[in-house]
């Protein structure tokens, strides 16, 4: 068999495991892990009798493979891990987080054309109206750490509000709200600059309940006019342009992954 190779991508030599059962994994998932495609699209490529491994077709999604010796194909080309690529991207408002939308609007890939990587995906969501930070990954391990509710990674905005955030309502966004039955809670919240009829506001989270900060406000009577997400977990947006796409540092990976415990996951 020949070995697929792809535009603007590097091979990575699969490392033999201390462990070896950390490297058993599902068919599927080991498709996920080397980057070729979803679990969901592999399991649909498995079906179809297009996945071979070590040169014999493998039509049972539940089948194990060792990743560190394993040679997986699809339609008789071997795949290799892709590079891990990890990106921030300052969004711009207006644009969904969504590959393809349906109502044909804009989103978030049309600031990533110049990068021919096939299966990056977004670390979570911002809304259309919602503008700042947003990541980017081929790791879908990374992906997952990052979003897990447990590690409480703490993600910070800048809010526009159409009026002077009194004392109390800071005090009661901390303390926790409650709407449409469920309380919602800031980490943080304190005044950055007002002027005469709206201010703006700084907000910390550490979880990510849907419209979290928007349904809070709404909560309070006030109308959110912008709303920037300015960092996650310590990595800041800076002076990123809006609709600017840059990689991360190593310095940046290793914060996130002391922040989250992915540093003492690797050592263990």
């Amino acid at each position: 068999m020949r070995e697929r190779r792809l535009p603007h991508k590097t091979r990575e030599r699969t490392k033999p495991a201390d462990n070896a059962a950390a490297k058993r994994v599902t068919l599927p998932r080991a498709l996920s892990k080397l980057g070729y495609c979803s679990r969901t699209q592999a399991e649909r490529l498995i079906a179809e009798n297009r996945v071979a491994v070590d040169g014999r077709t493998v039509s049972d999604i539940s089948a194990w493979v060792d990743l560190a010796t394993a040679s997986i194909s699809i339609d008789g080309l071997v795949i290799a891990a892709e590079a891990k690529i990890y990106l921030m991207l300052n969004k711009p408002r207006g644009l969904v987080t969504t590959r393809h939308d349906p109502e044909g609007r804009p989103t978030v890939y049309d600031c990533l054309r110049d990068f021919d990587i096939p299966h990056l995906s977004p670390v979570g969501r911002l809304d259309k109206a919602s503008e700042g930070l947003l990541l980017f990954t081929n790791d879908t391990e990374f992906a997952q750490i990052l979003l897990d509710p447990v590690t409480h990674l703490t993600k910070t905005y800048h809010v526009q509000i159409d009026r002077i955030m009194d004392d109390e309502d800071i005090v009661a966004m901390t303390s926790g709200i409650r709407h449409d039955g469920e309380l919602l809670t800031a980490t943080a919240a304190r005044r950055l600059r007002q002027g005469g009829r709206n201010s703006w506001i700084e907000v910390e989270l550490d979880e990510g309940r849907n419209r979290q900060i928007r349904r809070m406000l709404e909560a309070l009577g006030t109308e959110c006019l912008r709303l920037v997400r300015v960092a996650i977990g310590g990595l800041e947006l800076g002076e990123l342009p809006k609709g600017a796409v840059r990689a991360l540092t190593e310095p940046e990976l290793q914060a996130l992954r002391r922040k989250t415990g992915m540093e003492r996951t690797r050592r263990n």
